[in-house]
């Protein structure tokens, strides 16, 4: 088929290129022709493991245009995948969605063929029903399910696996307007080894905001338990190991540490949140989850504190500033929190990250930037602070910390059998 996809940022390109090399033709629409030119020449503009070497397998197959009348016009599929942000009240911003959508519409009004338009932007319940396809109705003239077909399909891509888990996903959901919409996509799919749910629009939103807001849930539940473990002296990840193996709960996203962050856990919270609040029924639980989130890098940048005693004037090395390993993506990254609290306590930071130090470097230009982990653990330093599970941190060991620094982690990236640390929470 031909697919053409809206809104090339993280979840746009990954899915551009999966299509692409599962062997469908995609053509990415973009706002600069600069940033069109730089995919067309096979240049990634975000980083993903392996993501540049897949690159190479699909060039003619995969491409980008800042023409979103072309690329509407030879499509069989558009995809929109614009960014839904979180505005200040912890709702959803559908600015550029409500945007795009009008554009494709536009784009739609003299076309004769019919062609399925899939809402992949992460939306809360109604937001297709209730804001796309008034749109994408009012700017073409035409009526949906009848001229053209919509569809949500909601994305759970992993950032640093993000291409792996499109090209080997556990399940495809498929939120239609109407059938003949369910049945293009499904179509779509089908080389995909996967189970297929296809559900109403709103089902296919829920899901999405369901799911994260459960994963989100975890971790704060695996952190407040790691607080109790850690109090009455018990490693929280031998306790999870043995409540992971429960085939009814699962292992997964029990990583004790400093909290989640990210794109999408936190916009997400909130913005159901903010929905269930309105709708009259607001979900405590979640409240709950994100005070915990919050908290736990209050617990972390104490916890340095007690031992150092006042943080005027010390030097702290941070290692570690992306919200995971295998990204540069540093949005809700607890690095940020963490930093600003040590920075107005007078501490002096210097930070190191294999990927993120140029997008940290945008937030925080007046922090010191390391080439590596070893010279930003440079002799003098008070404490050194683990924030992301590089793999190349895994391998540090005794003799790269300055002597008499005091080293707390976040993420469980140091075997204790090599470094003397203390956990936020073991």
């Amino acid at each position: 088929m031909k697919i053409t996809i809206v809104g090339v940022g993280y979840v746009g390109f990954c899915t551009g290129a999966g299509f692409a090399l599962k062997g469908h033709d995609v053509t990415c629409v973009m706002r600069t022709p600069e940033k069109a030119a730089a995919i067309n020449a096979g240049r990634s503009p975000l980083y993903e493991p392996g993501l540049d070497d897949e690159l190479n397998k699909i060039v003619g197959r995969f491409r980008a245009t800042t023409d979103m009348d072309a690329a509407v016009a030879s499509a069989d599929a558009v995809f929109i995948a614009v960014g839904t942000p979180c505005a200040d009240d912890g709702s959803i911003d559908l600015t550029d969605l409500k945007a795009v959508s009008a554009q494709i519409g536009t784009a739609l009004k003299n076309e004769k063929s019919y062609k399925v338009i899939v809402v992949k932007s992460t939306v809360v319940a109604g937001t297709t029903e209730e804001a796309v396809i008034p749109a994408l109705e009012q700017s073409s003239g035409k009526k949906a399910g009848r001229d053209f077909g919509v569809c949500m399909n909601p994305e759970f891509l992993r950032e640093g696996r993000a291409l792996e888990d499109f090209l080997h996903p556990d399940r495809i959901v498929i939120g239609e307007l109407d059938k003949q919409s369910g049945d293009i996509l499904e179509k779509l799919y089908a080389p995909f080894s996967a189970p297929v749910l296809r559900t109403s629009l709103k089902t296919a939103e829920m899901i999405k905001y369901v799911s994260n807001s459960f994963l989100a849930l975890k971790i704060s539940f695996a952190n407040e338990i790691g607080n109790l473990c850690h109090r009455l002296g018990m490693d929280p990840y031998e306790v999870f190991k043995g409540v992971g193996m429960d085939s009814r709960i699962s292992p997964h996203f029990f990583q004790a540490g400093i909290g989640w962050g990210g794109s999408c856990f936190g916009k997400d919270v909130s913005a159901l949140m903010y929905k269930a609040k309105i709708s009259g029924n607001p979900l405590l639980t979640l409240e709950s989850t994100v005070a915990i989130n919050k908290n736990q890098r209050k617990i972390f940048v104490e916890k340095v504190r007690a031992r150092l005693g006042s943080l005027n004037g010390k030097k702290v090395a941070v290692l570690g500033l992306a919200f995971k390993a295998d990204t540069d993506d540093i949005r809700e990254s607890p690095a940020i929190d963490i930093i600003r609290e040590l920075q107005s306590a007078g501490a002096t930071v210097t930070a190191y990250d294999p990927k993120a130090t140029e997008n940290f470097r945008k937030l925080f230009p007046q922090i010191a930037y390391a080439p590596s982990a070893k010279e930003a653990l440079q002799s003098g330093t008070d404490a050194c602070l683990i924030l992301t599970d590089w793999q190349e941190f895994r391998q540090l060991t005794q003799s790269d910390f300055p002597t008499g620094s005091y080293i707390i982690e976040g993420r469980k990236a140091l075997d204790q059998k090599n470094v003397r640390f203390e956990g936020i929470c073991w």
